[in-house]
């Protein structure tokens, strides 16, 4: 047979030419199938001069191994590995930056607000200085801008004492007090710097010139502004934790997964088909073990700032202890001036004013006004010397002022809007650690043929493990070793502020969580203090207009309840949208009747 179809060649030759038959017809079935679709998705991965033109039988792979042709090589393996960790970490980086966005914007809108509460305190106080003690202002002033420098300090997170500077105010004050208001007439021998003047700031917590009101204004700004500056420093360590999981580093392990699981379907030349869900999610948790070791304490320190967001906006009053910085300070001053001969008396025995330079230091003293006593007297006085209330109201009705001033309420309006639309946004972002995976596996298909491990698949009958550390043992899919974490330093420095927050504001413990506490009352007191006068009856519309809407990215994080705009009420019922006056109730119920009744004239012409 061979001798007829080759009859004047050797046996070696028709060697040669079967053998050149056989390979021709192995490279016509190999270049039935193209590469051009695998070219056309690496244009984003690599060069294209790494992709062959088509399948070929002898790619030396590490990841991608299959029997057959295909459309991968080595080449295209390394720029598949630096692919999935660049995408990986984008992913997790637009996440991450959505709620950095949120806590930014919140940390300069609380700033803001501590600001300027500060400001119109500092400027409410002035003034009293200056209209009802203008004998003792110009010399007060100064100690009244270290006071609230002080206290901005303290809020922006400064190592301040709030009580220390308080009562290091009213030290400073008394000198002032005792010859301009006491003994006028010899302002002049007491200077800022003599003996006499630091003798009366010494024995100022002693004698107690000033009642009780140095130290009730003392607690309450420490209590308020205590809770408003560890919530500044709560979003700080937010930003801190978020900041260590935009930076995760992924392990060989989890890039040799994430190269199987996104790009070795491309090596077959099945550039579409998505990832089955769980298999997706085993290749997630497996990559994201040690960041998912954040979800725990990540919710509870969501807890605690939704306990002091609502702490400071309420329960602590930040605005109420600012606005009453003014009252104290006037109260002090009063009791000081009521009370004038006896703390006279008082010093001259403990400072020794009748020897040395205070000798000449008794002129005779002007007839003390009456003041308003709020608080017991420490000093023995006749119940003479105390005038009626009718009469000390008419007498201290100067000093009296609209308080809180109207125009302020809009500002404490403001601060318990942003409170409320903060803790809302903050609500969304509770189990972001542990939704993560699921948010970077959205595009993973479970319901018609998707791509597996070992191909395609209709459906994924691997094991879906959990998440955390503990779980990856058992995760087919991910080898997870017992490596340092990354986000392990992360992790110990936030528990560590959750333990701190709970030990210094133990009241916390006795709060209800923010889900608890429902809207119905928040929205009901945020209308009360509203006027005409205050011109705040379209408020609704434009209170916020300078807050950020979420974006849509922020709304898939786990599944949340119906009703998270910061301006609706979820206790109300909704609202039924009227047609022409009318119900659509109402409306739909009339056209099922006209309908009704067109079909009966109908009926009835026909038979």
């Amino acid at each position: 047979m061979s001798r007829g179809i080759c009859p004047r060649v050797n046996s070696v030759g028709c060697f040669w030419i079967f053998s050149l038959l056989t390979f021709a017809v192995k490279v016509i079935d190999v270049d039935t199938y193209s590469c051009y679709e695998v070219r056309t998705a690496f244009q984003q991965v690599g060069p294209l001069n790494r992709v062959p033109e088509t399948p070929v039988t002898d790619a030396d792979l590490l990841f991608c191994k299959h029997q057959g042709p295909s459309c991968c090589t080595r080449k295209m393996e390394e720029s598949y590995q630096f692919a999935v960790k660049r995408e990986t970490l984008h992913n997790i980086q637009a996440y991450t930056h959505e709620i950095k966005h949120v806590i930014a914007f919140h940390v300069d809108a609380f700033q803001d607000m501590f600001q300027s509460l500060l400001s119109f305190s500092q400027g409410h106080l002035s003034s009293l200085l200056e209209g009802s003690f203008p004998s003792l202002s110009e010399q007060a002033l100064p100690h009244v801008n270290q006071l609230f420098s002080s206290l901005s300090l303290y809020l922006r997170g400064g190592n301040v004492s709030v009580e220390g500077e308080v009562h290091h105010f009213f030290n400073n004050l008394f000198p002032l007090a005792y010859t301009r208001l006491i003994n006028p007439g010899v302002e002049g021998s007491i200077m800022v710097g003599s003996k006499m003047g630091d003798c009366l700031r010494m024995i100022r917590p002693d004698i107690n010139p000033f009642g009780n009101h140095a130290v009730v204004m003392a607690q309450k700004l420490a209590g308020a502004l205590g809770v408003g500056r560890q919530l500044g420093l709560a979003l700080e360590e937010g930003l801190e934790v978020m900041n260590a999981t935009e930076y995760a580093r992924l392990s060989k392990e989890c890039v040799k997964s994430l190269v199987k699981m996104m790009y070795c379907s491309h090596c077959r030349g099945l550039t579409l088909i998505k990832p089955c869900g769980g298999y997706c999610l085993n290749v997630m948790r497996g990559c994201l073990a040690c960041v998912s070791e954040l979800d725990q304490p990540w919710r509870r320190y969501t807890r605690l700032v939704e306990k002091l967001t609502h702490a400071m906006a309420e329960q602590h009053s930040l605005e109420l202890a600012m606005l009453g910085v003014r009252g104290h300070v006037n109260d002090a001053l009063l009791y000081t001036e009521l009370h004038g001969p006896l703390i006279t008396a008082t010093v001259d025995k403990v400072c020794d004013l009748s020897t040395g330079e205070a000798t000449h230091m008794h002129p005779t003293r002007p007839e003390v006004k009456a003041s308003t006593l709020t608080l017991s007297s420490p000093f023995p006085s006749s119940p003479s010397s105390h005038p009626s209330l009718e009469e000390l109201q008419g007498q201290l009705g100067h000093l009296k002022s609209s308080f809180p001033p109207k125009h302020f309420k809009k500002n404490k309006q403001n601060l318990e809007i942003l409170s409320r639309y903060f803790l809302n946004t903050l609500d969304r972002y509770k189990s972001f650690f542990g939704m993560l995976p699921e948010l970077l596996c959205e595009v993973a298909n479970d319901e018609s043929t998707c791509w597996s491990r070992d191909g395609v698949v209709k459906s994924y009958t691997g094991r879906v493990v959990g998440n955390g550390l503990y779980a990856q043992r058992n995760n087919p899919e991910v080898k997870v070793r017992n490596v340092e974490c990354a986000v392990a330093e992360a992790k110990e420095r936030l528990e560590n502020f959750n333990t701190d927050t709970e030990e210094m504001f133990p009241e916390l413990a006795e709060m209800e969580d923010w889900e608890e506490l429902g809207s119905g009352k928040r929205e009901e007191g945020s209308t009360t203090e509203c006027d005409d006068e205050d011109g705040c009856q379209a408020s609704g519309d434009g209170q916020d207009k300078h807050l950020p809407e979420p974006s849509s990215a922020g709304k898939p994080l786990g599944k949340h309840p119906e009703g998270d705009s910061p301006q609706e009420n979820p206790s109300k019922p909704p609202l039924v949208k009227m047609i022409g006056g009318t119900s659509s109730a109402s409306w739909t119920q009339c056209c099922s009747l006209a309908l009704l009744f067109a079909g009966l004239c109908l009926q009835w012409i026909l038979f």
